[in-house]
């Protein structure tokens, strides 16, 4: 989940036009700045989407959270959310591809890589 949020909040500064240095500087001063944020946002300026967890072990764990939280009787919105996102990202480019091609299903849709200086036209 943490990914795609990166994903987005890159792309968002990006095609306002803000260099993603700044974007990712600002990421890592505020709230947003995880472990996660740490490792994969190099990945993304680098175009290689870390391949180290497969799009479908994150499939499997967002599956088995959507299940714990609907057997303690509730939906979980931004899980159900994240898994669809994660599950269209392993239909587009495998079961194997790394995680943060949720990241590249994003760019291609926008048509936008997400490298700095302020990102390239796909």
């Amino acid at each position: 989940m943490s990914a795609a949020a990166i994903g987005e909040g890159l792309m968002l500064g990006a095609k306002a036009g803000i260099p993603l240095e700044t974007v990712w500087e600002a990421i890592k001063s505020s709230a947003g700045n995880s472990w996660v944020a740490q490792h994969d946002v190099p990945s993304i300026f680098a175009g290689h989407y870390d391949p180290s967890f497969s799009l479908a072990l994150c499939v499997k764990d967002l599956t088995l959270i959507n299940e714990v939280a609907q057997s303690q009787g509730y939906d979980l919105k931004m899980g159900g959310l994240a898994k669809s996102l994660f599950e269209e990202a392993m239909q587009t480019y495998g079961a194997e591809a790394g995680e943060l091609h949720v990241v590249r299903l994003l760019e291609e849709r926008v048509g936008l890589l997400l490298r700095p200086p302020l990102g390239q036209a796909v």
